[in-house]
């Protein structure tokens, strides 16, 4: 027998449809399409003076808002790139982006990038929940496999990905360049015959039960995906 034929076989595979841009709600997030008319003001204001948030961002940061809703404008013309705004539930303001890419249904694979969270949406529950909502819709269209990835001298990426449960599969060196300097790349990846086990450990995070009167956690997400994840990042 060949090496090869020791894969495993991928029986009846049907291609999982592309994201068209379906809006998500949960208990404290909702999340719509990204539009330059609808959210870029809003977001500009919540990031204006928190130039940080994109310093692992290939472009950004924005001096005006007429700049920013320009960007968002192109962005949302990629067709490679679906990227949603995201509206925090608890304060009713849009306070951060995300987006799918990579997007690649004839191998079930797709990624989720260019997470942008403003200072507002970061530690919440609501920016957990956008998470769980944008892996939720990927396993249940049928992909296989939902990847995380982030210049490796990001360590607040490389945490965030482990506690939504992604496996760390290693770094690609030089993968590419961004704002002029060398970046090599984390991966993170999870796959369909873990979702269920992650499902539960989100929901039993977002649970209210979870949390006590002042929205302070009992239990940390983390703790609940460690015995999910399959590998750990050796530089965490």
């Amino acid at each position: 027998m060949k090496l090869c034929d020791t894969a495993a076989l991928v029986p009846d595979w049907t291609p999982p449809e592309a994201p068209q841009g379906a809006a998500m709600s949960g208990q404290y997030v909702a999340l719509e399409k990204l539009d330059a008319d609808r959210h870029a003001a809003a977001l500009y204001q919540c990031y204006e003076g928190e130039d940080h948030v994109w310093d692992f961002m290939p472009y950004g940061p924005f001096t005006s808002s007429a700049l920013y809703h320009r960007w968002v404008k192109e962005i949302v013309q990629d067709p490679a790139t679906l990227f949603y705004a995201i509206r925090n539930l608890e304060t009713g303001n849009w306070e951060g982006v995300a987006s799918y890419l990579r997007i690649d249904p004839q191998n079930g694979s797709i990624e989720v990038g260019h997470i942008n969270y403003s200072p507002a949406l970061q530690q919440t529950r609501a920016a957990t929940e956008a998470m769980y909502l944008m892996m939720g819709w990927a396993f249940s269209q049928g992909y296989r496999r939902y990847e995380w990835k982030c210049n490796a001298l990001n360590h607040g990426s490389r945490r965030a990905a482990q506690r939504y449960g992604f496996s760390y599969e290693g770094v690609f060196r030089q993968a590419t360049i961004s704002k002029g300097r060398n970046r090599d790349t984390a991966w993170f990846a999870a796959i369909d015959g873990e979702w269920q086990a992650l499902k539960l450990a989100f929901e039993t995070w977002l649970a209210p039960d979870n949390f006590d009167a002042e929205g302070r956690q009992h239990k940390s997400l983390g703790d609940f995906m460690k015995p999910i994840r399959v590998a750990s990042d050796p530089t965490i």
